[in-house]
C-alpha cells in the first residue's frame, strides 16, 4: 500500500516557490511518456506532496470538463494557486519546455524512418504502454479515494460508454458528470 498518497496535504505548511514550481512541472513534462496525467499525480500528490489525493482529483476533474487539455488546464490552475498569474506561466513553461524540444527532435527523426516496419511496431507498443499507464493511474486514484458504490457505478458506466459503446467523450461528460454530481449531492443529504 502506498502510504505517501494517504498523508494529509502540505499546502499551507510551506509556500511553493517559483523555482520548485518550475522544476516540478518540468519533471512532469520530461517524464510524462504516454501522457502527463500519470506522472503528474505521482509528482504532485506522492513525491512533492503539494496537495492531497482528494484535492488532486478535484482539480483534475475541473481540468477535464474545461475546454482544452486537462493537464494544461490543471497546470494553469495549480500555478495560479501557488504563485498567481506568474505561477501559471512558470508552471506551463516548465511543463512544455522539454517535451517541445524532444518532440521537435523526434519528429525530424520519425519523418526519415517512419516507413521502417520496426519503427511502426515500436509505435504500436508505445501506444499500448500509454494505455496501460492511464488505466493504472485511474485504478490507483480510485483506490486512494475510497470511492463509494455510487462513484464506482459511475466510473464503470463512463468506461462502458467510452470503451465499449464508443459514445463521444464530450457527450459522455455532458450527460454523466451532472448526473454523478447530482447523485453524490443527493446521497450526502441523508
Amino acid at each position: 500500500m502506498d502510504t505517501l498518497a494517504k498523508q494529509e496535504p502540505v499546502v499551507g505548511q510551506r509556500p511553493i516557490g517559483r523555482l520548485e514550481l518550475f522544476l516540478g512541472f518540468a519533471e512532469m513534462g520530461l517524464f510524462g511518456f504516454g501522457g502527463v496525467a500519470t506522472i503528474a499525480r505521482h509528482v504532485i500528490v506522492e513525491k512533492r506532496r503539494w496537495m492531497s489525493e482528494h484535492d488532486y482529483a478535484a482539480i483534475l476533474g475541473v481540468g477535464q470538463i474545461l475546454p482544452g487539455g486537462n493537464i494544461i488546464n490543471m497546470t494553469v490552475m495549480l500555478g495560479d494557486r501557488f504563485q498567481g498569474l506568474a505561477g501559471s506561466a512558470i508552471a506551463l513553461g516548465g511543463l512544455m519546455l522539454m517535451p517541445i524540444a524532444i518532440l521537435l527532435g523526434l519528429t525530424t527523426i520519425y519523418e526519415v524512418y517512419s516507413s521502417n516496419p520496426d519503427v511502426k511496431a515500436a509505435t504500436i507498443g508505445a501506444g499500448a504502454a500509454a494505455a496501460g499507464l492511464v488505466i493504472g493511474m485511474g485504478l490507483k486514484m480510485g483506490y486512494n479515494l475510497s470511492l463509494s458504490w455510487l462513484h464506482i457505478a459511475f466510473a464503470v458506466t463512463i468506461f462502458i460508454a467510452a470503451a465499449v459503446l464508443r459514445v463521444p467523450f464530450v457527450l459522455s461528460i455532458v450527460i454523466l458528470a451532472p448526473l454523478c454530481i447530482a447523485a453524490t449531492w443527493w446521497s450526502t443529504r441523508k
